[in-house]
């Protein structure tokens, strides 16, 4: 990846389904820039409420402060003059203004670090993760590992019988499967 040392933003992307280290990725990104004495400013939305409401919290308890938002334009309240980078994660539970919205963050210097599930439970793409990635300039697709037969998954299979696009949850509701294991309940 290369960095530019000028006032030039730029969005990268990190996607891929339920366990495949998405957030941990994320929180890698957040500690190495930390580590170069850059100012970072962390959000989530506050649908998100599984591990902790102050925190991003992976599913292997790594965790980066964060502050919980109701809608991607609260972002824009809780920036401060040495902010140089803007960490998302859960991106998916966003409306469609989070697209608008880091597209100017990045226009206005900052470096954007989105994370977020780029399908949903039936395979099909999720909420405004379709249009984050085509704006990208960096996109890093995770897979995780099918529970079922051990191959690459880049699909979570819903394992409680509910149907709302949205359900909050992790390894009582989810798994990672492969495309060959994957099963859309109707």
């Amino acid at each position: 990846m290369n960095i530019i040392n000028q006032k030039t933003g730029w969005i990268e992307v990190i996607c891929g389904s339920m366990f495949s280290g998405k957030t941990e990725e994320l929180i890698r990104r957040i500690r190495r820039a930390e580590y170069a004495k850059q100012e970072v400013m962390v959000f989530k939305p506050n649908i998100d409420n599984r591990f902790d409401k102050d925190n991003i919290v992976s599913h292997s308890q790594m965790r980066a402060a964060s502050v919980s938002i109701a809608q991607a334009s609260d972002i824009y309240a809780y920036l401060k003059p040495d902010t140089k980078i803007i960490a998302i994660d859960e991106a998916q539970f966003f409306d469609e203004s989070i697209v608008g919205i880091c597209n100017d963050l990045a226009d206005q210097g900052y470096r954007v670090i989105v994370a977020g599930l780029d399908q949903d439970f039936r395979g099909e793409p999720f909420g405004s993760m379709p249009q984050l990635l085509a704006i990208a300039e960096y996109v890093t697709k995770n897979l995780a590992i099918c529970m079922v037969c051990g191959n690459p998954a880049n699909r979570t299979q819903r394992t409680v019988k509910q149907d709302e696009q949205i359900l909050v949850g992790s390894t009582e509701s989810y798994e990672a499967r492969c495309r060959n294991c994957h099963e859309v309940y109707q």
